[in-house]
């Protein structure tokens, strides 16, 4: 089985050792997709397909919790902290956040191995249910695709976070306030008005099964199967 495999990490002697390690397993084929600071992982987060993401917590620029935080936005993609950081407090601030597992350094390297080996294998067997599809729309959550009337389009991030969330609520009137938390986090201190231009681009994106998305007015926003 192929996987593809994003490891942030700083230390470069740790993550050459890591690379050496999991390049070289004869019972998986692994790409292993390497970045030293948050800025790059983000980058190749934001334009490429991973598998699984290794993340240390603490990062030269942007740290571990920040880009896990980012990447939830718009993704399911499991998440394997590995951290110094040994508190109570840091590791239930991870889960949190929505990181898969955690591991302390210093690690075992097979202990390493059996997690991922763990969080690919949960990831592949839920992967079955991660369809989504109402009316004309759909997307699919494990390759983030979104389609209408079977073509393919192309949504900014936030975009498809939002419509990702809609649809898993369908038919819910949900409120500008729980999409900007749940789309861009809880510490987001922007207004209200954020929602309405993204959802407004997201209507455009979608052509006429924007219509789907359904203002209320006063309350929020409403996802329906039919225009």
């Amino acid at each position: 089985m192929k996987y593809r495999i994003l490891l942030v990490e700083d230390e470069v002697k740790l993550l050459e050792i890591i690379e050496d390690y999991l390049t070289t397993r004869p019972d998986h084929e692994i790409t292993l997709i390497c970045a030293q600071d948050g800025a790059t992982a983000l980058e190749y987060l934001q334009t490429q397909q991973f598998d699984l993401v290794i993340l240390d917590v603490m990062l030269p620029d942007i740290d571990g919790f920040s880009i896990c935080r980012e990447l939830r936005a718009y993704s399911d993609v499991p998440i394997l902290f590995l951290t110094a950081r040994c508190r109570e407090e840091d590791q239930l601030y991870g889960y949190a956040l929505g990181c898969d597992d955690y591991l302390l350094k210093p690690f075992s390297l097979a202990v390493l191995y059996a997690k991922i080996t763990a969080l690919l294998k949960r990831s592949k067997e839920t992967a079955i249910l991660k369809q989504l599809q109402y009316g004309a729309i759909a997307i699919d959550l494990l390759a983030m695709e979104v389609t209408v009337n079977g073509e393919i389009i192309t949504l900014a991030p936030k975009e498809y976070a939002l419509l990702k969330y809609l649809m898993e609520h369908k038919n819910w009137v949900v409120s500008r306030d729980t999409l900007l938390e749940k789309v861009w986090g809880y510490d987001y201190y922007g207004g209200e008005r954020v929602v309405d231009n993204h959802i407004k681009k997201l209507r455009h994106a979608l052509g006429p099964a924007g219509n789907q998305i359904k203002t209320v007015i006063g309350k929020g926003y409403r996802f329906v199967e039919a225009p």
